[in-house]
């Protein structure tokens, strides 16, 4: 059965690692362009560009991208979310799914897998996608953020530490006492919690992590995790992330 869904893709220019990293160029296609055409090509009925810069706007509306301007105080992607699916008048109980503008060579068939998570899960608020970390260098990157979740696939933490702790000597030559699993940046809502996650106070732990999910655990509301289907792509968060990516591109 097909899952009716729309992918809302927030969009900013600034960025402290990376500034303007979505306009950067990666083979001929800037970040972005290429994060806007894998959404297309899953089974969305819409794509949707949310953006409060003038310079993404006109390079989004360039690659033919529909594009909703919202407000400029948006600490989080979710919150530009929230207020792009008021703008467009996007029903409660339409499921919404926001890939990240950096998620370089995000295959289609995780946005669709993460729409069916949340189709099937009416007990939480959330559906998101991670993938195992296989060796030391990416599992204590702080640019890599990691997720611990329970039996019954529900977010426990979410962290840039290296989580969960493992035993000296752990993850040489990629064995891990306790497999540790990368976030991936893409989430499912329904509409209706996003008005309700735009009306919650940001929490200290997002605000030490800097991430936007935990202000969903702080506040009592459940995240359903799954091990990615497919081989996931590249989160471009630095210099060194894009030229991986460019070489990717180019085949090397």
């Amino acid at each position: 059965m097909k899952i009716p869904f729309k992918v809302y893709i927030p969009a900013r220019y600034a960025s402290t690692r990376l500034p303007g990293k979505l306009l950067l160029r990666i083979g001929d296609k800037p970040l972005l362009q290429h994060v806007y055409e894998a959404a297309v090509q899953s089974e969305a009925e819409e794509v949707v560009i949310a953006t409060d810069d003038s310079r993404i706007q006109e390079v989004a509306a360039g690659f033919g991208a529909t594009v909703v301007m919202t407000s400029p105080g948006h600490d989080s992607g979710t919150e530009r979310l929230a207020d792009a699916v008021a703008i467009n008048g996007e029903s409660e109980d339409a499921i919404i799914v926001n890939v990240q503008g950096d998620e370089y060579g995000l295959p289609p068939g995780l946005i669709i897998q993460v729409a069916a998570m949340l189709h099937k899960d009416r007990e939480v608020s959330m559906a998101t996608l991670c993938e195992k970390i296989g060796d030391n260098e990416t599992f204590h990157n702080p640019n890599v953020v990691k997720v611990v979740f329970d039996r019954n696939f529900r977010a426990l933490y979410f962290s840039r530490a290296a989580i969960p702790g493992q035993h000296p000597g752990a993850g040489e030559g990629g064995a891990f006492s306790y497999p540790p699993y990368r976030h991936i940046g893409i989430y499912a809502y329904r509409v209706g919690f996003l008005s309700r996650y735009a009306r919650m106070a940001s929490c200290d732990l997002e605000k030490s992590e800097r991430l936007e999910q935990l202000r969903v655990l702080y506040n009592g509301f459940g995240i359903h995790v799954e091990e990615a289907c497919l081989a996931t792509g590249l989160e471009v968060n630095t210099k060194a992330d894009l030229e991986r990516a460019r070489r990717s591109a180019a085949g090397n």
